[in-house]
């Protein structure tokens, strides 16, 4: 099964801050050891809504709103592709992961599986 594992934004990542230098590490030791683990298909860190746009339909037609948005609990700051057994193994993993915030996570299961 593949779930999405959603990194819900903060407003410290909405100011474009990158976490200390021993958060960093022990994420990238954690991602390596998904990789190895054969359960990580893809990951991202993203950056803040500023830099991004929104993309409304309204009879067909597009409107683009740019960045920054205020509603920080609406946005993403990154996410984990993973392809596991279980709803309860896509828990089990992320939930091990140094990264703890206030925002906490989502786990979202794909059509694609």
């Amino acid at each position: 099964m593949r779930f999405m594992m959603l990194v819900k934004a903060s407003k410290d990542s909405e100011a474009g801050m990158m976490p200390d230098e021993s958060l960093i590490a022990a994420m990238t030791k954690y991602n390596e050891e998904m990789a190895k683990a054969g359960i990580l298909l893809d990951l991202a860190g993203l950056q803040p809504s500023s830099k991004g746009a929104r993309i409304k339909f309204s009879g067909g037609r597009p409107t683009v709103v740019d960045g920054p948005f205020a509603e920080t609990k609406e946005l993403i700051a990154g996410y984990w592709l993973i392809q596991v057994d279980s709803k309860q193994q896509a828990i089990a993993g992320p939930s091990a992961a140094p990264l703890r915030t206030a925002t906490g996570r989502k786990a979202r299961s794909s059509f694609a599986n």
